[in-house]
């Protein structure tokens, strides 16, 4: 019983030691490459996105608005967003290799009303292991294909010819 109760505090040290030290990393063409900490993203402005899971029940999710991560970095929004700056684009890596793509416009709130979230909680609760330390939450999409789990790095790329 002793060596199950230490090997569950080793395992919940490693857990709470790798939560610790994970740096989600934000670069590509940007003016600010950024390597967020989840401490340094608690301390970021909050905001709410809803998801219904393969049930259909609706989950909540808390995190950092996309938005805001990329502003902290340069990326181009608002009036800037325009000519060559239409063709850029967020590629969000996770760490099982899974990829997903937005257009910077869509997730600009001068050109579209999309909610799309940086989570770190669900329903009041950190994300299981499996699926954190951090989820995309793109809110509203019919299917939730982009709503990735565990989250590395978004990297703003420019459609070229």
């Amino acid at each position: 019983m002793k060596k199950i109760f230490l090997l569950t505090l080793f395992l919940a040290s490693g857990i709470a030691f790798a939560q610790s030290s994970y740096k989600l990393k934000v670069g590509g063409e940007v003016q600010q490459p950024l390597e967020l900490s989840l401490s340094d993203l608690s301390k970021m402005p909050r905001k709410e996105a809803s998801l219904k899971d393969k049930e259909g029940n609706v989950h909540t999710y808390m995190g950092v608005a996309v938005s805001d991560i990329l502003a902290k970095a340069g990326v181009p929004s608002g009036k800037e967003l325009h000519g060559e700056n239409f063709s850029k684009y967020l590629l969000v890596k996770c760490t099982d290799g899974y990829r997903v793509l937005f257009s910077l416009a869509e997730l600009d709130a001068s050109v579209a009303d999309k909610n799309v979230i940086i989570a770190d909680t669900v329903d009041g609760k950190p994300l299981l292991e499996k699926k954190g330390p951090l989820r995309i939450i793109a809110e509203g999409e019919k299917k939730p294909a982009r709503s990735s789990y565990q989250v590395e790095s978004l990297i703003i790329g420019h459609v070229k010819d």
